[in-house]
């Protein structure tokens, strides 16, 4: 009985053996096989290139008209006239606005009785010195001629014409630049204080668009670089623009103001907010499209293809334009990158290339 139970139970021990060793090779089986068995995914590709590169830098901000001036009205009065309205163009030297000049013509018209007054005084005074006058004694001459003028008042009474001539003037209020009327303060019958202002004028031949960009990309921007800028207006259409100055300070954001001067075009209207893209051209950068770039756990990924199956690369990434990205590190120049299907794609899997 005892020899029985010991058969028995080496029976059992070889059969249970011979169970593992086929239940090892059944779990090995789909292991070896599983790349056969996986249908390839399929991928667009590029290479990646090594060529030039250009960064984009997007900022935003206001436009403002390329010159904006004060039109003052110097003096106290009644407006009479009034002959611009908002949005009006006026030539420089136009007459804009007529202050009553009652006041101003009757200080000029005895500012001039005056000036002959004095001159009669001095040409009466001249008589008194017949000899000298009649002489060759030009140096003479001219001392007791500038001392009669003096003592007669006509070099005082030349100045208050002068003063007169200015006082009616002021009465006319004139455009100093070309440019369009805007915030117009007062209209015709209004009694206005000396030293007000009547409007604005906004020399619109050019704008000037003030963005603020990051300290970081500060060095890759210069004067007479060329910008897009593309206005609230208008979203699709860029209009071209060059920078024209660059603030030398930092804010405390750590924002650069850059101005950006553009031409004159109808769609534009100073205080629009716009969008401007400087282009700063990167020589000799290693670049792939958008699209190769993943993440996996926060790091950057770009899947190549050696032997038909993805590789997975960890990637240093540079600058990105939008449509390329820099690549600085880990990965090689003329590589097949994958460009689509790549989201959940693992390393070695079969890829097949989808012929566009």
């Amino acid at each position: 009985m005892k020899n029985v139970t010991l058969t028995l139970l080496g029976f059992l021990i070889i059969l249970s053996s011979a169970c593992t060793e086929e239940k090892e090779k059944v779990e090995e089986a789909p292991t070896e096989s599983f790349r056969n068995e996986v249908a390839a995914t399929e991928v667009n590709v590029a290479t990646a290139e090594r060529k030039s590169f250009d960064y984009l830098i997007n900022a935003t901000g206001k436009l403002e008209a390329g010159a904006e001036v004060l039109a003052v009205i110097e003096q106290a009065g009644y407006l009479l006239e009034v002959n611009v309205r908002e949005g009006q163009f006026v030539a420089k030297g136009d007459v804009i606005a007529k202050l009553n000049p009652t006041e101003a013509e009757f200080r000029l018209e005895k500012a001039k009785i005056a000036l002959r007054n004095a001159n009669a005084n001095y040409e009466s005074a001249k008589f008194g010195y017949p000899d000298l006058f009649s002489s060759n004694r030009t140096d003479e001459m001219a001392v007791v001629d500038e001392q009669l003028k003096a003592k007669n008042g006509v070099f005082l009474s030349e100045v208050e014409l002068r003063e007169a001539q200015m006082a009616f003037d002021r009465s006319v209020v004139k455009a100093p630049i070309d440019g369009q009327i805007a915030d117009l303060k007062y209209r015709a019958g209004s009694l206005v204080g000396a030293n007000e202002v009547l409007c604005q004028i906004l020399g619109t031949s050019q704008f000037i668009l003030k963005v603020k960009v990051l300290e970081s990309d500060i060095s890759l921007i210069s004067i007479n670089q060329k910008a897009e800028v593309y206005p609230i207006s208008n979203t699709q259409t860029a209009i071209s623009g060059s920078v024209t100055g660059i603030n030398p300070k930092v804010d405390e954001n750590g924002l650069v103001q850059v101005s950006i001067t553009l031409a004159a075009n109808k769609s534009l209207l100073p205080g629009m907010n716009a969008r401007a893209i400087i282009r700063a051209p990167q020589n000799n950068s290693l670049v792939v499209p958008k699209d190769a770039l993943v993440y996996r756990s926060g790091r950057a990924v770009v899947f190549s293809i050696e032997n038909k199956e993805s590789k997975w690369n960890y990637v240093e990434v540079g600058k990105d334009n939008g449509e390329e990205v820099e690549i600085l590190d880990g990965l090689e120049e003329n590589s097949t990158v994958i460009t689509s299907n790549n989201l959940q794609l693992a390393h070695q899997a079969p890829v097949q290339i989808v012929k566009e």
